[in-house]
């Protein structure tokens, strides 16, 4: 049975509040996330993309601003609600673009502000709350190529990839 929670008058399934958010993404990001890359913000190893080097101070000593001396040059840079913990993300994103190859993808999924019980001001452990127009204007300032979205899913969360120029 589904179990939910009820917060400000709205319904939300609880699995939202358990971590994990990748495992709703990672089969199509497998269709893009190819080559040597990285899982920033994956919280635990089992929660981690497939093949990819996880980049999180919980795993080892590494974290979104500091990656090891191996990782640059990346075919892809994966993560999964990891922004909205981060104060600095437009740092992190543009440390995260020099970490990728010409032609690398940087895959985001994050939640969207369609959840309430995400934003900063109900969710103290957020610090940012997102949705893909933010992430789209970014990319494009940075001259990402080849950018798609989601709309919102089940999740409450969107996607956003797109490749280095």
């Amino acid at each position: 049975m589904n179990e939910i929670i009820n917060y400000k008058n709205n319904v939300y399934p609880r699995f939202q509040t358990l971590g994990n958010a990748a495992q709703f993404i990672i089969p199509y990001a497998k269709h893009v996330c190819k080559g040597k890359g990285v899982d920033v913000g994956c919280n635990k190893l089992e929660w981690s993309f497939p093949n990819s080097f996880p980049i999180d101070p919980l795993i080892n000593q590494y974290n979104a601003l500091n990656f090891p001396a191996h990782c640059v040059n990346l075919d892809y840079i994966f993560s999964s609600h990891c922004l909205e913990h981060i104060p600095n993300w437009v740092d992190v994103l543009d440390y995260w673009t020099t970490m990728l190859k010409s032609g690398g993808v940087l895959f985001l999924y994050l939640p969207d502000y369609s959840q309430e019980y995400w934003r900063p001001w109900n969710n103290r452990k957020h610090v940012n709350i997102f949705n893909s127009t933010i992430i789209n204007d970014y990319l494009k300032h940075k001259q990402f190529v080849k950018i798609f979205f989601s709309g919102v899913d089940l999740n409450n969360s969107f996607a956003i990839f797109g490749e280095k120029a």
